[in-house]
């Protein structure tokens, strides 16, 4: 199956897509269904969701969403508000038509020692009528980049059923190669004609200008932002301003230094993940957690490419979101299936496909270049400290960002051809992950996460 573009991409909030955004969506869809018959309702929530769900602000996302909040209409202040509200009197708007009595101690649980099979991302939304009857009950799992399936989804198999009616069809990186090669065309153009079958060419274009604007506001919005401490507890500085501040006042001395352009690359980055760490809103690429990958290679190629156009950060996009697919659908982009391996990883190879079909590669080195970037975050665990999307998340994504175009100039020295494929670092990556420890997949229970000091 094909994932569209705009699955991968999706304008939301921070901090998490997988603790904020998808439990944000399940407890709208929830609220939705039952705001004409619940006099209650309760949210339990399992595994990796209970564990940082705190940190990841799972439970302001489950009050937003049970308000009739989603991630793609919220607006941060107001949200802010609605959650004070709750807490202050109580009482909760259902699904923003039907008021009643929320105790959020008694009816939003966090079932830390309990984990449902499917996924560590799991809630279970339950209503009750008037004489407390249950009258309702749903089972979601967050799958990474703020989708989710509910239980009775879990055992389709969406390839047999049709899917994606797309006339392009890959499932792994060998079946993308043969069909640029089939048709003469590129990976970009592929995923294009995939959109154009339901969508207008004019349409693709401006879903794509507008992925490409969140981004770009995002990391302008990081720089701007005043200095101080993100929220959570950490402590953790905002450094964006700081160094945007820096790097404009040294700009004479930084033509003597070719490495300067590390600092702004790591300076886009690190205003992405900030962002997104204060809740802000953010692009998933394809998660949250990895959110400042993408933006910061892009704006790379805009700031630092020889000949920067329109079609090619299109081109950009649609390739990352080809590469992207090959993960979702093979292996996993869930810090809490496969560790960071799976968010900032896939982030990097992402962003290195796009960045070398942007600056024009053949598609042997486009998917030599996603393979090299991904080869070398295998393993790669995630450990956020005290739950939170900040340590090591942030800096993560700026050294991805610069992995990303290093694994593309590697790439673009050779002519595609090389040992590792990338189908065979996703299935790498796909083992590695059901072999790591849960300590290190988004529960905070081993690495950093226990070894550092959080106050």
């Amino acid at each position: 199956m094909v994932a569209s573009t705009f699955d991968l991409f999706k304008i939301g909030v921070g901090p998490s897509s997988s603790h904020t955004m998808g439990p944000m969506t399940a407890a709208a869809r929830f609220a939705a269904e039952v705001a004409g018959c619940a006099h209650r309702v309760e949210v339990d929530l399992f595994g990796s969701l209970a564990l940082t769900g705190k940190g990841h602000a799972t439970d302001r996302a489950v009050i937003l969403g049970l308000s009739g909040t989603t991630p793609a209409t919220i607006d941060p202040d107001a949200a802010d508000r609605v959650v004070a509200d709750v807490r202050a009197t109580g009482m909760l708007m259902l699904g923003g038509t039907h008021t009643m009595a929320f105790d959020e101690a008694r009816d939003l649980r966090f079932l830390q020692r309990e984990r449902l099979t499917f996924h560590s991302n799991a809630m279970t939304c339950i209503a009750f009528d008037a004489a407390g009857e249950e009258v309702r009950r749903r089972t979601y799992y967050s799958i990474g980049g703020g989708a989710i399936v509910e239980e009775h989804e879990t055992g389709r198999n969406a390839a047999a059923e049709g899917g994606w009616d797309v006339p392009n069809v890959f499932r792994s990186g060998e079946e993308l190669l043969a069909l640029v090669a089939r048709t003469g065309t590129c990976i970009a153009t592929l995923m294009r004609e995939n959109e154009e079958v339901h969508l207008a060419p004019d349409e693709v274009s401006a879903r794509l200008k507008a992925i490409r604007d969140a981004m770009a506001a995002c990391i302008d919005r990081g720089v701007r932002a005043p200095e101080g401490e993100l929220p959570g507890g950490l402590r953790v500085k905002r450094r964006a301003p700081g160094v945007h501040r820096m790097l404009v006042d040294r700009q004479e001395r930084a033509l003597a230094d070719p490495l300067t352009v590390i600092d702004w690359i790591n300076l886009w980055a690190l205003a992405v993940n900030e962002e997104n760490a204060a809740g802000g809103r953010v692009v998933t690429a394809p998660t949250n957690g990895a959110a400042g990958v993408v933006p910061a290679v892009l704006r790379y190629y805009e700031r630092f490419a020889p000949n920067p156009t329109p079609r090619g950060v299109e081109n950009f996009l649609l390739t990352a979101a080809a590469i992207g697919t090959l993960f979702k659908e093979n292996a996993s982009i869930s810090g809490a299936e496969v560790g960071c391996q799976g968010e900032v990883g896939v982030a990097c190879s992402m962003a290195a496909a796009g960045l070398a079909a942007a600056l024009g590669a053949t598609a042997a080195q486009v998917e030599n270049a996603a393979e090299i970037a991904m080869e070398h975050n295998l393993g790669l665990t995630c450990d956020p400290v005290g739950g939170l999307v900040q340590v090591p998340c942030i800096e993560r994504n700026a050294v991805g960002s610069i992995k990303a175009i290093e694994a593309v100039r590697l790439a673009m020295l050779g002519d595609g051809t090389h040992r590792v494929s990338l189908d065979q670092v996703i299935e790498t990556m796909r083992r590695t992950g059901l072999d790591m420890s849960e300590r290190y997949k988004e529960t905070s229970l081993g690495g950093l996460a226990v070894n550092v000091v959080e106050c």
